[in-house]
């Protein structure tokens, strides 16, 4: 029987020095946003927006989404998000990102990030990760062939440690990078196992590590979940339609009006002004929701169902015109925060009217976790963060169930485009017939 040759001992030692060195410096990119963050609010913005002067809460978004795209002059590559052309690179064997415009990149994300700007940390992360991979494959001198595999092994650190989750930062590296063939099975695989537990709980026993919580299951929270598919459907169809039919709106109308060559001005102008709108008006819409998501499932703060729609609507429209201002960043956390949302203003409306019993912050859990999956089509991935997030099964099984029922359905109504890291240009010419 002919064995598979083991990984040579320097790919067990670059994993572990990427995995310090990417930890290290995904945690100081993330403390530099939130340190630039109160130092351009003079505190925490979610309190000082409103002492603040209105003409302030303007300029801000608005000089830094200006520098951005400076930055982006200076080399087009800060503009992209990460992630995608980090699965590309991959795939294609090689990766092509420079230092400088990692550095120039990190530094666009960190000034859209703390000026307020509806996009997410993930990409410049797995981006940061993988260029420490590459650049310790380069050291080393390894052979070519394991570029693929550290570049793989860069970005799942980044990850991991901006989620501050491991398993999830592994699942997001696995369905991002592996291809096409993990993606296209893992929905059946997910359905039918979510299922097949569903029934044997009901009569058998399982193993149990009576340390650990969230081990019952309350079937109640799965005939809830399966009501909450046509709620999800609804609001997944505002947020396309919305981001769709504001781009190409605001696109036409600067080809028709202004033309290519003040384009990038122009939209920082909006972008700015959009978030600075937010930060006036509903300070818990702007920045990238993860402070929102973090209140909502542990039950922290209660919002009324009027004011839920409020703030879904200005952070659909935030994250549109945070994406084509150029503001650089992901769009995982955005998205987590509108599920969050919807899943705690369904699971509201559920109680006062049908008379459930269910916990707000239950379905905040699971609506975060199925927007984010179905949108940027990573089902194991929203399974394993509600898994690490919660260790609840009333949260993990309904997550794993209508994750891919509501994205079977959206992907039969709506063609789904990752739209993880670049994808205003394949958004627009997808939707117009020519690159913006």
């Amino acid at each position: 029987m002919k064995h598979p040759r083991a990984l040579p001992t320097q790919i067990l030692w670059l994993s572990i020095v990427t995995g310090l060195l990417g930890g290290t410096a995904v945690t100081l990119y993330v403390l530099l946003t939130e340190g630039l963050s109160r130092l351009l609010f003079l505190g925490d913005p979610f309190s000082t927006t409103r002492t603040l002067p209105v003409w302030y809460l303007y300029a801000v978004p608005t000089l830094a989404i200006l520098l951005v795209n400076r930055l982006i002059a200076l080399d087009p590559t800060v503009r992209e998000y990460g992630v995608a052309e980090i699965a590309k690179a991959v795939e294609e064997g090689r990766y092509t990102i420079t230092l400088r415009g990692l550095l120039l990149k990190i530094l666009a994300s960190i000034l859209s990030l703390a000026s307020g700007f509806n996009v997410g940390n993930e990409g410049p992360s797995a981006a940061i990760g993988a260029m420490i991979a590459h650049r310790l494959n380069a050291l080393f001198a390894l052979p070519r062939r394991f570029v693929t595999l550290l570049v793989s092994v860069g970005a799942s650190a980044g990850i991991a440690a901006v989620f501050v989750s491991p398993v999830t930062g592994i699942s997001f590296a696995l369905e991002n990078i592996a291809g096409e063939f993990l993606r296209d099975r893992l929905g059946p695989i997910i359905l039918a196992a979510a299922l097949a537990f569903g029934v044997s709980y009901q009569f058998l026993h399982p193993l149990v590590f009576h340390y650990s919580v969230g081990r019952s299951f309350d079937y109640d929270y799965m005939l809830a979940a399966l009501l909450f598919i046509p709620v999800l459907l609804g609001a997944l169809g505002l947020y396309f339609g919305i981001k769709r039919y504001l781009l190409a709106l605001l696109d036409g109308a600067v080809h028709r009006w202004i033309g290519s060559r003040w384009r990038n001005l122009l939209f920082s102008l909006i972008g700015g002004a959009t978030i600075g709108t937010l930060l006036l008006t509903a300070p818990i819409a702007a920045f990238s929701g993860h402070g929102m998501v973090a209140a909502l499932i542990n039950g922290e703060i209660h919002i009324s169902l009027k004011l839920i729609v409020l703030v879904v609507l200005l952070r659909i429209v935030g994250t549109a015109v945070s994406i084509y201002a150029n503001a650089v960043g992901g769009l995982f956390l955005p998205l987590m925060s509108l599920g969050a949302l919807v899943g705690y203003g369904y699971a509201e409306a559920l109680q006062q009217t049908a008379g459930f019993v269910l916990h707000p912050y239950a379905f905040a859990a699971i609506g975060a976790g199925v927007f984010m999956g179905v949108v940027m089509r990573l089902p194991l991935t929203a399974v394993v963060l509600a898994l690490e997030i919660t260790y609840d099964y009333n949260i993990i099984v309904p997550t794993a169930v209508i994750v891919v029922i509501t994205g079977y359905l959206m992907d039969r109504l709506v063609h789904i485009e990752k739209l993880d890291a670049d994808s205003v240009n394949t958004f627009l010419t997808s939707e117009q017939g020519s690159p913006r």
